[in-house]
């Protein structure tokens, strides 16, 4: 069993930058490809970044190429997604999953979210 725990979230106006951070316990972290997606009210969830277990490999999704930026910390069991230039429509609920698979749609463990609200 994997337990995340997400934070950083806040309100922050367009232009800001923010860092999330997602702190897991349990079974072993690097184990574990790390992923953020995030849900905007009213839309579907959707991936937003990916890293895998040595942090060797990353991948983004289209509209945050740039801005957006995994890393994660295995001595700390930590992942982090910093973020820059924020948009309005970054505004949402962000979510780290973990996985045995990298890049997976459907990772094993979630965290209960944190709201990134961006005010223009």
């Amino acid at each position: 069993q994997v337990q995340l725990v997400e934070s950083g979230g806040g309100l922050v106006q367009a232009g800001g930058s923010l860092r999330l951070s997602c702190a897991a316990s349990g079974r072993t972290f690097s184990t574990y490809a790390m992923g953020w997606f995030r849900q905007a009210p009213g839309k579907e969830r959707e991936f937003v970044a990916a890293i895998s277990g040595s942090a060797y490999t990353t991948d983004y999704a289209d509209s945050v190429k740039g801005r957006f930026t995994i890393s994660r910390d295995n001595a700390k069991n930590t992942v982090y997604l910093q973020i820059t230039n924020l948009k309005p429509e970054d505004t949402a609920v962000y979510y780290c999953a973990a996985s045995l698979i990298y890049r997976s749609e459907n990772p094993d463990y979630w965290g209960q979210g944190t709201q990134v609200t961006v005010s223009s």
